[in-house]
């Protein structure tokens, strides 16, 4: 019995003190009986015995409930211009991963912060939650939320260290809302064209790399932004970069 899930070891001796010594006694109990004796995972198993399905099995992970995409910068950022690509940045990733499971956020979580280890620098810390009109999964909807509210929280005079977007109240895609609202009209021809256009965008940076094409607003220095993460000690990319395959001479 011990090859049978839900069957452990302290439960296997008390079966066999029971007088139950293999899968076949195991199976002709009273699924009702092994509930108040031992525990309903004992139950669901001999129920399972007998033919009736109660474990399902997961063919893919739920979707996600929240979507955060956030990075500490290679180097202090004290320029709003600066905060503003890499929120940009973060926001786009976070989109790009909330349409992989087809979704839409109805609201977007930005957050700035300096660090607790620079003890001589001045401390500030301070997020917000900017609601959108209706649930999205634009990329320029989004990060345009995301600069709103990091306008908001944004005080000069720091030292930043970190920033993150975080996408709140995730819903599926296919679920609509009806509202009435006059803008709709005028919004109905961009928001008709924005899934074509984010998988279109989608299918580019797969194809030749993260980033291939990006919002104006994320910056075009790549990874020589004022805010880009030092990897200085990262892997080379062997199998999946040029510049980094290993060479061999004879």
């Amino acid at each position: 019995m011990g090859e049978v899930w839900g069957v452990g070891r302290k439960i296997g001796t008390e079966l066999q003190a029971a007088g139950i010594n293999t899968v076949l006694d195991l199976s002709r109990l009273d699924p009702g009986t092994v509930k108040r004796r031992w525990s309903v995972v004992l139950e669901r198993t001999v129920r399972e015995l007998q033919g009736t399905a109660c474990i399902g099995l997961e063919d893919q992970p739920n979707p996600k409930q929240e979507i955060a995409c956030t990075r500490s910068f290679g180097h202090a950022v004290t320029e709003l211009h600066d905060l503003q690509e890499a929120v940009t940045e973060f926001a786009s990733r976070a989109t790009e991963k909330l349409r992989k499971q087809s979704s839409h956020a109805a609201q977007v979580l930005v957050f700035i912060r300096t660090s607790a280890f620079r003890v001589h620098d001045l401390q500030y810390s301070r997020s917000i939650v900017v609601p959108l009109r209706r649930p999205s999964g634009d990329s320029r909807a989004i990060s345009q939320a995301a600069l709103l509210g990091l306008s908001r929280i944004y005080q000069p005079g720091y030292r930043y260290a970190k920033a993150g977007v975080m996408l709140l109240s995730l819903q599926d895609a296919r679920v609509g809302q009806c509202e009435l609202d006059l803008e709709d009209e005028v919004d109905a021809a961009r928001d008709a064209a924005a899934p074509r256009l984010m998988q279109a965008i989608d299918a580019l940076n797969t194809r030749y790399g993260r980033s291939a094409v990006l919002l104006a607003s994320a910056g075009l220095g790549g990874e020589q932004r004022a805010w880009s993460m030092r990897q200085e000690r990262k892997t080379p990319g062997y199998t999946t970069c040029w510049e980094d395959m290993p060479v061999a001479r004879a």
